[in-house]
């Protein structure tokens, strides 16, 4: 777990991730201009972002950025292991 965005793009494991799950408001970046990030350096592990402030324009915002979904919080753990699964591809 990293505390920001800059935390975890500094840290190298981005190349080792296979799911990423990224709050969008944090301090610094937002989770989805770090996964803009990652696109743009060519690693863009599947991704789950989870917010407590959802609305259409996010949904759509994250979801086109390639996003796997947007989860609002509070969210069960049942759809949370849903998307895990779907993202390393065991339904």
């Amino acid at each position: 777990m990293y505390e920001s965005a800059e935390e975890f793009l500094s840290s190298g494991e981005a190349v080792h991730t296979a799911c990423l799950i990224s709050d969008v408001l944090m301090p610094g970046m937002s989770g989805i201009e770090m996964y803009e990030h990652l696109r743009a350096q060519g690693h863009a592990p599947a991704t789950i972002f989870i917010t407590a402030f959802p609305s259409a324009s996010l949904q759509v915002r994250a979801v086109s950025a390639g996003a796997l979904v947007l989860l609002p919080k509070p969210y069960d753990t049942v759809t949370l292991d849903y998307w895990i699964s779907a993202s390393i591809g065991t339904p």
